[in-house]
């Protein structure tokens, strides 16, 4: 019999909301934390000072404004953050020392790296992308310029997702991108496909699937939506939305004692199990993480409740482990928002078939 999945928290969580989670692409145990306290962390989930605490602090990084997003670069000792400060920095997370990558004219939104291309990507909140090699500094950024502003975006092995305002979305060739920066022509690739959202309000989270064939995004409508790359009816028959991280509560116009409402929340954040290329895991404003099958359009499981709002996810690069990110969200009207003391990162162990999709069971 397979041991039971097991949940802890993380000892020395951030001082404030966390807006990212990764874990390295080469350790199952490290995992990075960006906050809006200005800065990353760095843990070892599976280090433990004592019998009571779980997980050990390796390090934090202090920027001089809060931070949106982080991601692991070439290995497990190598990150880049996107700021409030318009920067997109490389982090040694070795020696502590961060160096500037490129300057935005306004907050860095997203950043992504494909180990794939050696490219690093990156989505600010002024209409652009800048797409770099840091591995060959005397290349000059790749500008792409965006007909909206984005807020989600991520990589597949062969695609990057770039989703904004107004329902659009861009998807980009890594390949052709790259061939674009190493040319240094300074003349930006178009779009591989040009979509509008099936969603109808504003695109909170994107993830890819590792097996390359599409992605999901996620709504403030309490929706999620998963899509296909290939381009044929048949294929784009075959995407679906469905809704989600909604509650029923009782109605309070006194229209019937029986009568329920239901209450919306945020999906905050997505990720693709990296094993089981068919499960991603989704996180609301509701406090609650779900498993769903994206291929048999069905839900798997959900956990139990959390204190707060979910705000970020992450899986390990052996799908062992789910990082879960909580801190109050602003779905209250919360006006003096504070994360502190109630911040906090659980980290799932999934059992053996835990996120198995039904049918590959046996």
């Amino acid at each position: 019999m397979a041991p039971p999945a097991t949940q802890f928290e993380l000892s020395q969580p951030p001082n404030d909301a966390i807006s990212s989670l990764a874990f390295a692409p080469d350790s199952p145990s490290r995992l990075l934390a960006s906050s809006w306290d200005k800065n990353i962390y760095l843990y070892d989930i599976l280090q433990g000072s004592d019998e009571n605490s779980h997980g050990t602090l390796l390090q934090t990084y202090e920027n001089r404004a809060p931070i949106l997003d982080v991601c692991f670069g070439k290995d497990g000792n190598e990150a880049f953050s996107a700021g409030m400060d318009w920067e997109v920095r490389r982090i040694d997370l070795e020696t502590g020392e961060q160096t500037s990558v490129s300057k935005h004219t306004a907050p860095v939104r997203r950043v992504v790296y494909s180990r794939e291309h050696t490219l690093l990507i990156s989505a600010s909140w002024d209409s652009t992308l800048h797409v770099h090699d840091p591995t060959n500094a005397s290349l000059t950024p790749l500008i792409v310029s965006l007909p909206g502003k984005p807020h989600a975006m991520a990589a597949s092995p062969s695609k990057v997702i770039v989703a904004m305002t107004s329902r659009l979305v861009h998807i980009y060739d890594l390949s052709t991108l790259a061939s674009a920066l190493s040319s240094q022509s300074g003349e930006a690739p178009q779009p591989w496909q040009q979509r509008e959202s099936s969603l109808k309000f504003l695109t909170r989270a994107v993830a890819a699937m590792p097996s390359d064939a599409g992605y999901a995004t996620s709504s403030i409508e309490g929706r999620v939506a998963v899509e296909w790359f290939d381009a044929s009816a048949e294929s784009q028959a075959r995407k679906y939305a469905f809704k989600c991280h909604r509650t029923a509560q009782p109605a309070t116009d006194g229209s019937s004692s029986s009568s329920t409402i239901d209450v919306v929340y945020p999906v905050n954040a997505l990720a693709f199990h990296p094993v089981h290329g068919s499960t991603f895991a989704s996180g609301g404003g509701d406090a609650t993480v779900a498993l769903w099958d994206a291929e048999a359009k069905r839900r798997m499981k959900v956990y139990q409740k959390f204190a707060d709002s979910v705000a970020a996810l992450a899986f390990s690069a052996d799908g062992r482990y789910l990082a879960v990110g909580v801190c109050p969200g602003f779905e209250t009207g919360m006006e003096d928002y504070s994360g502190e003391g109630r911040t906090k990162i659980f980290v799932r162990e999934l059992g053996e078939n835990e996120a198995l999709p039904k049918a590959k069971g046996k």
